[in-house]
């Protein structure tokens, strides 16, 4: 039975999406964390030491017990995927309305209409005859 959505995309993939290793997730955030403590070390700021340890801990639950880190890893993958529908919309609307929807505007100010859709009922045909001028059929086969 089809399931009524509140958005007219289906998020929905044939494929299951997989979740990446438990030691690669640690090892990305002690990385993250590492490097936000030597900025803040460098920088003058002033530094947590905790951010250091919170680093030092991934890495070592990382590397000793990575099976520790599945809930969280867990967590920042549904946080990703909510992130996604939230996110992917927006700036595909961005996007849209901040490119297409101007060019079109431009094109009607102008006059400019690049496809032929105006019916002419005294018109035989359509179809718009090629010069000779133009590139020969043969120019079109193996074209790279």
């Amino acid at each position: 039975m089809h399931k009524a959505t509140d958005t007219h995309d289906s998020f929905s993939s044939p494929t299951e999406l997989q979740i990446g290793s438990d030691r690669t997730f640690g090892i990305v955030f002690a990385v993250f964390f590492g490097l936000v403590s030597i900025y803040l070390l460098i920088s003058g700021k002033h530094y947590h030491l905790w951010i250091g340890g919170l680093s030092i801990g991934f890495l070592a639950t990382a590397l000793v017990m990575p099976r520790l880190l599945r809930p969280l890893n867990r967590l920042w993958f549904k946080i990703g995927l909510l992130l996604h529908k939230i996110v992917s919309p927006l700036v595909m609307g961005l996007v849209f309305f901040s490119t297409v929807v101007p060019t079109g505007l431009l094109m009607r100010l102008f006059g400019k209409r690049p496809l032929a859709l105006n019916y002419d009922p005294a018109a035989k045909s359509y179809w718009i005859e090629r010069g000779p001028a133009e590139p020969s059929p043969e120019s079109m086969k193996n074209q790279f």
